[in-house]
């Protein structure tokens, strides 16, 4: 265990930048502490979506999050991809850059989705070496994000939470805990959410997801398409008591709202942390 102080101070409050809301911000400058940007979408040389992007940075701070790392494949990491990341970030600066423990396609075919990961001794050795690569590569530790399931693997031998802390410990990287998809992946596998949480180390974790779901009666998925429920907020409430006021970030990605919609859920969330925020003062 590292003995330096590797985590960030918290950024406060944020949301997803969805293009929707680029004139709503520019406009009206809401109480918003951060954005968080979906790296894919400004990996292009200029345009509108950069014209709006600096303009909104010079407002907010950004953080990048990806999603075509891949770094669970067993293709060869993407440099090309790679190289693209590294030059968004020297030209936006963002406080950190963010993707997900998974893999989302091999032999160079993409599956658009996050897939899971067999918990094994033997990915995890894979997943550390490319994730030590990828930090070298960009000069700086990544985060990783717990991604929601619908399947496990015969061949683990050990539990989510558990590959989720050995990856981190061993590749000195960061943890984007997403809270939705605990609770998500809880409901799907029968696990204690609250056994998640415990397990995961608080000086890792530097960022926190909430997000709504879409239940389908034996199952749910992370759709982020649906306000957020009580029983993720009551999980949010116990990962403050762990964690304390890290920095934590609503998604929505369809059936997207008025903003003033999410502003009301961000404000949720600045209250059940207000305690941690005062503890933390004090």
């Amino acid at each position: 265990m590292p003995e330096e102080k590797i985590l960030q101070p918290s950024l406060g409050f944020g949301l997803g930048l969805r293009t929707v809301y680029y004139e709503t911000i520019l406009n009206e400058k809401p109480a918003i502490d951060w954005f968080e940007i979906l790296t894919e979408n400004y990996l292009v040389p200029g345009g509108k979506p950069h014209y709006y992007l600096h303009k909104i940075r010079e407002h907010y701070p950004l953080v990048m999050h990806g999603v075509s790392l891949s770094i669970g494949s067993s293709d060869p990491l993407d440099m090309a991809y790679l190289s693209q990341v590294k030059a968004l970030a020297e030209r936006i600066e963002p406080r950190w850059i963010s993707d997900h423990l998974c893999w989302t396609g091999i032999q160079g075919k993409n599956a658009h989705d996050l897939l899971p990961l067999p918990y094994t001794e033997q990915t995890l050795e894979h997943v550390v070496n490319r994730v030590q690569a990828v930090q070298d590569f960009l000069q700086q530790r990544i985060l990783l994000e717990n991604v929601s399931s619908y399947l496990t693997y015969q061949q683990s031998t050990m539990t989510e939470w558990d590959f989720l802390t050995e990856i981190c410990e061993r590749a000195d990287c960061l943890i984007l805990l997403d809270i939705n998809n605990i609770y998500v992946s809880a409901v799907n596998h029968g696990f204690d959410p609250l056994d998640y949480l415990a397990a995961i180390p608080r000086e890792r974790v530097q960022q926190m997801h909430l997000a709504g779901h879409s239940d389908k009666g034996d199952y749910i998925i992370d759709t982020h398409d649906h306000a957020i429920v009580e029983p993720v907020w009551a999980l949010y409430r116990e990962a403050l008591r762990r964690f304390g006021p890290v920095a934590t970030l609503i998604e929505r990605d369809d059936h997207l709202p008025p903003l003033a919609d999410l502003l009301v859920e961000l404000n949720q969330a600045r209250a059940l942390a207000q305690p941690f925020l005062s503890e933390a003062a004090a």
